[in-house]
């Protein structure tokens, strides 16, 4: 049972087991190579698929984490005829459709189609970019569907695969390897968020900038599907509907569904809202465009310390003191107004919240049973809780009142700690 499996501590090396069972999920059918060894643990192609997935993520999510900057742009400049709560929507469904496009996209790369996802996926995003560069000052319509909706598709196509095939070439090593690809996203929001400053604020201007922004991420895209391979590796295939079926039926897997889904809502106020909110308080302009960057920067040490404290603390109870934490320092923006808070704020809550993510792959894992279902289970989990990511900064008027959705996206977070609280002591209470 999950729940008796609950006592074992999840380190990194549990999260590569998670990682390997998706890469070995691959169809017979699939034209790839195909092989029943096991993984080679090295080699050319090997590496070579592992700096290829670094570059999905540092393109994929790692742009997706500049947003921020975006949001500051179009607020103050680009899109003044929008009020702060609309143009969060656009960063909002990228997120949306990134993790909830994995059911589809798990699916399809079960079936064997791994390369058609990530040159889909990659030519999806990259023309999307281009296209956003020929928008206008105010055209928000055009820009929400090439950058909320054409850009989210395609970073979700290419999500999932490229994380799962990496565990088709790593046994031993992909500990180290993982933790390395993993950083990918937030290496790229920094990079993409000191770019984007430079680019949009300076005399390049908007068009020019995006333009030379999707010049690089069409560049390393390309790297990426040269790069990467699969060694196809059978496994039985598990039914959609039964795995549904499974998970309505288990209460702590729908407490956690539920209390990630609450966290959701409040997750990213300060991936959206920092830069904005520290040059809205009179803090120095030219520092602001660094918060998104110091947050991020921030994010990859988290999470790559969080196996390791998990070792320590347990899975679960990690999962609720970093969400615990992120509610806090979303309260604490409340009194933001001089350059040291926003730097202690960006530091802490990047780290916090790249602990929080690096354990939800394996907080889902420790409620499957059978790992055979896991990606399914992740489909299911994930869709569910994209949409929280929709209701980040509904509540930021033109006025710019900070109390309100910050209070509102502390306490909502602070709420999907609790539910999860709850289905702990269940948990403890079943075993």
């Amino acid at each position: 049972m999950a729940q008796d499996e609950f006592r074992n501590e999840v380190t990194t090396d549990e999260k590569s087991d998670v990682l390997e069972e998706l890469g070995r999920r691959q169809s017979p059918d699939c034209p790839a190579l195909y092989s029943n060894s096991g993984p080679p643990d090295g080699g050319r192609q090997a590496w070579a698929t592992a700096f290829g997935s670094f570059l999905i993520q540092f393109c994929g999510y790692g742009y997706l984490n500049s947003f921020g900057v975006y949001q500051d742009f179009y607020t103050r400049i680009y899109l003044t005829n929008q009020p702060p709560s609309t143009i969060s929507w656009i960063g909002a469904l990228g997120f949306f459709l990134t993790a909830s496009v994995t059911l589809i996209s798990g699916r399809l790369y079960d079936r064997g189609c791994f390369y058609h996802l990530v040159i889909v996926g990659s030519l999806l995003q990259s023309l999307s970019l281009f296209a956003l560069s020929f928008a206008k000052p105010g055209q928000f319509y055009m820009i929400f569907v090439l950058q909320g909706v054409l850009s989210g598709l395609g970073v979700g196509l290419t999500f999932g695969p490229s994380m799962a095939v990496i565990s088709q070439h790593f046994s031993k090593r992909r500990t180290l390897v993982m933790a390395v690809v993993a950083a990918g996203s937030p290496l790229g929001g920094i990079t993409h968020s000191i770019m984007l400053n430079r680019l949009l604020n300076g005399t390049v201007g908007f068009a020019g900038g995006v333009r030379a922004s999707a010049g690089l991420v069409s560049a390393l895209l390309l790297i990426a599907c040269l790069s990467m391979r699969t060694r196809a590796l059978p496994i039985p295939t598990t039914s959609f509907s039964k795995v549904a079926r499974k998970c309505s039926r288990e209460v702590p897997f729908i407490l956690m569904t539920a209390g990630i889904t609450l966290s959701q809502i409040g997750f990213f106020f300060p991936t959206y809202y920092l830069q904005l909110d520290s040059i809205k308080h009179g803090i120095d302009v030219q520092f602001s465009f660094y918060l998104v960057a110091i947050l991020n920067a921030a994010s990859a040490v988290g999470r790559c310390t969080a196996g390791i404290i998990a070792g320590y603390t347990g899975l679960l109870n990690l999962t609720i003191a970093s969400i615990t934490a992120c509610s806090v320092i979303i309260l604490s923006m409340i009194a933001l107004n001089n350059i040291f808070g926003a730097v202690a704020i960006g530091i802490a809550y990047g780290y916090v919240a790249g602990t929080y993510i690096s354990l939800l792959v394996p907080l889902v894992a420790i409620l499957t049973p059978d790992l055979s279902e896991l990606g399914a289970r992740m489909g299911i989990c994930f869709t569910f809780t994209a949409f929280g990511a929709l209701l980040t900064g509904a509540l930021l008027s033109s006025q710019y009142r900070w109390l309100i959705p910050s209070l509102f996206s502390g306490i909502i977070c602070l709420v999907g700690s609790l539910v999860l609280v709850v289905m702990r002591l269940i948990m403890h209470q079943e075993k």
